[in-house]
């Protein structure tokens, strides 16, 4: 009777999720001025910036999201790739395939600096520091300069290996700046322009990545860690963390993969109080994460062309995402339904965390899942590890194999009594098929697509 009444108020719980989720975020206004593909959107505690492939920059005003009077800004020859506003709000950089990071001043529109990167390549993102005092260029023969901003000259200069360099991010404290290239590889730098590490992150290459503003924790001994999300062409979001001290040195650990997209991702972006994470792909939808649960809280598919970038504002629940079809969309998010609908999925939580062993097993078989039953209980797994497993444990540590196959060839491979896996050779401990519905939905997007 315990795990029923258990269950019907796990069910009665993530309804509620559900409900609260639908209404927590609602589109308010649709900016249509850009004549070309926007590439990147960028918030001040003030202003919204875009920019584009029509080789403009435009501001907004969060007020009433009315043009300013000195926008558009005009200077760059060619596409403007990115676009980010200095912390304090003063200072625009934009950078172009002209080979230029320009700063603007935001109240008047005047510009303050041409900065030409030193080989002449395109530059395809820029990024200014925490305290405003440096702002990276990163370009297309994968050269990376720090420039200092009081002066306008450059301060150094490094390059990676192989690739365009298309992503960049600082820490929060500022102590240490990573980079992602069109070869998928996460490159570490510190203040000194020192790589402190490199490592493949996405096999087809890094898109964009971010720093949650929040630190994971407090640390130990003056160690902070902080979380890294990256994107990339392999259609995967992952979830780092990362820690640097000038004693202990830096460490870069791998924690998740966010799912939810069938397309390769080209944007992602945190939440001024690193609670959400927000993702744009080429599968035209805007996801929405919680980062404590790794949740999918919403999926927004009002663009009509691939989503280019996204972006939350520093001060209030509001989210900008940028589109081919050349619209920049602004979002907003209801902040007494997103509580609500935490403190809900808490409760759901609490619910599952209680569950004994003989609980999940119970749960398993109402999901028609009874084969699996016997590895569950192999394995202890009870609520509190349920609430635990990710993709990898099930792979790794059930030994759950997770590759897709077409029904009929796996049915027959297990009808020919082969319990081993077909992509490992590694011994089944079941048989049971789980139906892959994100590849099937994304099978039928493309069907729709090239059969018109």
């Amino acid at each position: 009777m315990g795990s029923i009444c258990l269950r019907w108020q796990a069910d009665l719980a993530c309804q509620a999720v559900l409900l609260q989720i639908k209404n927590m975020v609602k589109l308010i206004h649709t900016l249509a001025d850009h004549g070309d593909d926007v590439n990147c959107c960028a918030f001040s505690f003030s202003l919204l910036a875009t920019c584009s492939l029509d080789k403009t920059i435009r501001l907004y005003s969060l007020h009433d999201f009315t043009e300013l009077p000195h926008s558009p800004l005009k200077f760059h020859t060619y596409a403007v790739h990115c676009c980010c506003f200095s912390p304090s709000g003063h200072i625009l950089a934009s950078c172009s395939t002209d080979g230029t990071t320009v700063l603007w001043n935001t109240e008047n529109g005047q510009m303050l600096a041409v900065m030409e990167q030193p080989s002449g390549s395109p530059v395809r993102v820029c990024q200014f520091s925490p305290d405003s005092r440096c702002l990276t260029s990163g370009a297309a023969d994968g050269t990376v300069v720090l420039w200092n901003t009081q002066s306008y000259k450059l301060y150094r200069c490094g390059s990676v290996k192989d690739g365009s360099l298309v992503a960049c991010a600082f820490s929060p404290n500022g102590s240490f700046f990573v980079t992602g290239s069109s070869c998928g590889d996460l490159t570490v730098w510190d203040d000194k322009m020192r790589c402190l590490h490199s490592e493949k992150a996405h096999d087809l290459g890094i898109t964009c990545c971010d720093f949650s503003s929040q630190p994971v924790s407090d640390g130990e001994q003056g160690l902070q860690f902080f979380r890294l999300a990256s994107c990339g062409q392999d259609c995967q979001v992952k979830i780092w963390i990362v820690s640097f001290t000038h004693i202990l040195g830096f460490e870069l650990k791998y924690k998740s993969t966010l799912s939810g997209h069938c397309a390769p991702v080209l944007a992602c972006a945190f939440s001024h109080d690193g609670q959400m994470l927000v993702s744009g792909s080429v599968d035209k939808s805007v996801i929405v994460y919680d980062t404590n649960t790794e949740n999918i809280l919403h999926t927004l598919t009002q663009h009509t062309r691939y989503v280019t970038t996204c972006a939350f504002a520093p001060n209030t629940l509001l989210l900008a995402t940028g589109s081919m079809d050349k619209t920049v969309n602004i979002w907003q998010f209801d902040l007494e339904t997103l509580c609500q609908a935490r403190s809900t999925e808490d409760q759901l939580k609490q619910f599952t965390d209680d569950w004994s062993e003989e609980d999940v097993s119970t749960w398993l078989c109402a999901q028609d899942l009874k084969d699996l039953v016997g590895i569950f209980k192999m394995n202890n797994i009870d609520g509190k590890e349920l609430l635990n497993l990710t993709k990898e444990s099930l792979a790794d540590d059930l030994k759950i194999d997770g590759y897709s196959y077409e029904k009929e060839a796996i049915e027959n491979w297990i009808s020919k009594k082969k319990r081993t896996s077909p992509m490992t050779n590694l011994v089944l401990p079941s048989a049971v098929l789980t139906p892959n519905r994100t590849l099937k939905m994304a099978i039928n997007r493309w069907l729709e697509t090239h059969q018109k």
